[in-house]
């Protein structure tokens, strides 16, 4: 007997009300619209994101498909790095994919490998060091403190300390400006992409002088090509002159240009939005602040950390971890699909739009049992293991998962083990929710004040 050929599901469809509703819902509120059309489509639907249309996929075995398993057949032709591509253009993050992709992924990927972060990290500790010192002198104890700009201000000193090797001095605070304002104007144009962004509005001309700006920052920088103070390479240096070893290849003035500016956009932004969050959740929740001190205290016996230290803080990287679940910075992508695919038994044609948001996925009632409840024992290595390895992946995953993941990992946990090892951070009373400001990266959306407390 010849065997019986399953044909695929159809994939669930939005009514038309819902898609009708839906253009100004995700405009308000583009979370609450997909938790509610998840709740009731469950993990795979047809939806229309703001005139697109997508297939919204939001369990691990699916995302596992896309991501890792067939990875090739699915490349960034998508409306969400359109979105992006003029600040980031063909650099990593945002590049379509195919050879050229693959071989500037290969040349890269050695300036990540733990040896270099080894190296990087204490600009982390002493940046942090510095703005702890400003801290003591700015607060009596007991202060109320806005912490956002000043976790923002210290990210971008790391990554360009890291990059450049020199103190860029006053030139961190105009780039900090440009980044915010230029990820406004993306995050409104994400949520109503009309007009097009080539259109000369007064916000797109604004978003081409910024994007001028940095690169000129960029150019003058990359002209200088520092080394440290103590003579050890920069990461720039370290990237113009990486080899690609199987092909002799080096990137031209122009791809080192764009490589630097992407990394400069992911150490900053979403580093930014994180800690921030990071150190909103530790004061929200004093039990597992005062946890992660005794583990500190344990470990670090009242000295700085050093890079060999933080694999020792286990508990602190268990902090992380569910602040990344809760609220990652990097919460949502896109792919298309370039040939016709089966994903979970349903068929998906060419051309394809995928959609995938981490803050859904991050919360799959059938592995995050009351999703909502913030509890770091969810990354203890037994619960970890007992999940679909693609059920957490706050830096995506496959090929194209952050080059800078490392790097950002080691940075949230040097930053938020100094400041745990000196001040007790306590929520104000009345303190309201901070929200989520939901741009092409997820911020919070209001101050975060923390009283702190030397310890």
């Amino acid at each position: 007997m010849s065997a019986t050929l399953t044909e695929p599901r159809q994939i669930p469809d939005l009514s038309l009300g819902e898609k009708l509703s839906g253009l100004s819902a995700i405009r308000r509120d583009q979370v609450a619209f997909l938790s509610k059309a998840v709740e009731k489509y469950g993990d795979v639907f047809r939806m229309r994101l703001l005139g697109n249309p997508l297939v919204m996929l939001n369990h691990p075995d699916h995302v596992h498909r896309v991501l890792v398993e067939n990875r090739e057949n699915y490349d960034k032709e998508n409306f969400l790095y359109r979105t992006v591509r003029p600040v980031l253009r063909n650099g990593l993050i945002g590049a379509i994919g195919g050879e050229s992709w693959h071989r500037q992924r290969r040349l890269m990927q050695p300036s990540f490998h733990r040896p270099k972060i080894s190296a990087f990290a204490d600009t982390m500790t002493e940046e942090t060091a510095a703005m702890l010192g400003r801290w003591h002198q700015r607060y009596r104890d007991g202060d109320v403190a806005a912490v956002v700009p000043d976790v923002g201000h210290i990210a971008l000193r790391i990554v360009t300390r890291n990059l450049f090797g020199a103190d860029v001095g006053p030139t961190t605070e105009a780039i900090e400006n440009d980044f915010t304002y230029a990820n406004q104007i993306m995050g409104d144009f994400f949520r109503f992409p009309f007009p097009p962004l080539h259109w000369p509005t007064p916000s797109h001309l604004r978003l081409r002088k910024l994007i001028a700006n940095l690169d000129r920052f960029v150019a003058e920088m990359i002209e200088q090509r520092n080394t440290r103070s103590d003579g050890s390479p920069t990461l720039l240096s370290i990237l113009a002159d990486a080899v690609d070893e199987e092909t002799g290849h080096r990137m031209d003035s122009v791809q080192l240009q764009q490589e630097v500016v992407n990394i400069m956009v992911g150490g900053y932004e979403t580093t930014t939005g994180a800690a921030s969050f990071l150190l909103y959740l530790i004061a929200k929740h004093p039990e597992v602040q005062e946890r992660m001190h005794a583990e500190i205290t344990e470990v670090l016996d009242g000295r700085q950390p050093g890079f060999d230290d933080v694999a020792k803080l286990t508990y602190t990287r268990m902090v992380v971890d569910e602040t990344l679940r809760l609220r990652g910075p990097a919460w949502q992508t896109m792919r298309r699909a370039v040939g016709p695919d089966e994903v979970g038994g349903f068929g998906i044609d060419a051309n394809t739009g995928i959609y995938i948001n981490f803050y859904t996925m991050h919360r799959h009632r059938d592995f995050w049992p009351d999703p909502e409840r913030f509890d770091p024992e969810r990354f203890a290595p037994q619960a970890v293991a007992e999940r679909p390895r693609n059920a957490y992946i706050p830096f995506g995953s496959g090929l194209r998962v952050c080059i800078g993941k490392h790097f950002a990992l080691t940075e949230l946990m040097i930053i938020a083990t100094m400041i745990v090892q000196q001040y007790r951070l306590v929520l104000p009373d009345n303190h309201p929710p901070v929200g989520l400001d939901q741009l092409v990266t997820l911020r919070p959306k209001h101050e975060v004040l923390l009283r702190l407390e030397r310890r």
